[in-house]
């Protein structure tokens, strides 16, 4: 038998997979021996070829999420270079600063669309394809921000929140197709999204006194529990939300 953790003969598509949380993930389920497409609207060369370098076959496949348009076709030419599509981890996201009183429709349509509207088109397409072929993986990338409101980021927090209810929904209704859909909930991590808190002196020493971790996670951090829920030692696992926020939430 091989070990529940290994990821051999399957394929990934990784959304955002460029920098920061996408790249770690992409890595991670390439060392665990799947191969990558890494999907993104900056062409993922750099993942494509630390995966190639692990082994594996990777392909970059350039898509722009921010509207529907492109789900379809990430989801066709990654089956054509590729030949199938087993795991899917809806990782890109943006997000928008402001305080609600100013906070404008543009910014509250730009993140929604990105953040919600596409994971659950491109999950939808996905799907088609593995209830054809026996199941798959859909990992959803959630937040602190699930669970909590935050402050300045409304739109943000509002399609998080959607987040979590979408991955239990999904899993409600394609679990008896052996499809798995679950999320991963990061803490504070040092990617370009949160520059701007790392940048930020007061705000960035409170949320190191609330991480009894003591530290801001890495991309890395993340790649364990993608490995786990893209892997059959989570077939029993459903509409669940795995923080990975070095202890923040027990706080």
């Amino acid at each position: 038998m091989s070990h529940p953790f290994d990821l051999a003969g399957k394929v990934a598509v990784i959304t955002g997979a460029n920098t920061g949380i996408g790249q770690g993930i992409a890595l991670a389920l390439a060392a665990a021996g799947a191969d990558i497409a890494a999907v993104g609207r900056t062409p993922a060369t750099e993942t494509v070829e630390k995966a190639r370098a692990l082994g594996r076959r990777a392909e970059v496949i350039s898509a722009d999420l921010s509207t529907i348009d492109p789900v379809g076709r990430v989801v066709d030419e990654t089956i054509e270079k590729l030949g199938g599509l087993d795991i899917l981890v809806n990782n890109a996201g943006i997000i928008r600063r402001n305080d609600s009183l100013d906070f404008t429709e543009e910014d509250w349509d730009a993140v929604m669309d990105t953040n919600l509207k596409s994971v659950f088109f491109l999950a939808q397409a996905a799907a088609r394809h593995m209830v054809a072929h026996g199941g798959g993986k859909i990992i959803n990338i959630a937040s602190m921000l699930t669970f909590q409101g935050g402050i300045r980021v409304p739109s943000y927090t509002a399609s998080k929140s959607g987040i979590g209810g979408l991955t239990k929904l999904l899993a409600n209704e394609w679990a008896s197709k052996g499809i798995n859909v679950n999320a991963i909930a990061p803490g504070y991590i040092a990617t370009n999204n949160t520059a701007a808190l790392q940048a930020d002196e007061s705000r960035n020493r409170q949320i190191m006194e609330r991480i009894p971790s003591g530290r801001w996670g890495s991309p890395d951090d993340m790649g364990g529990a993608a490995v786990f829920l893209a892997s059959r030692a989570s077939d029993y696992v459903q509409g669940h939300i795995l923080a990975v926020d070095g202890g923040w939430l027990a706080r």
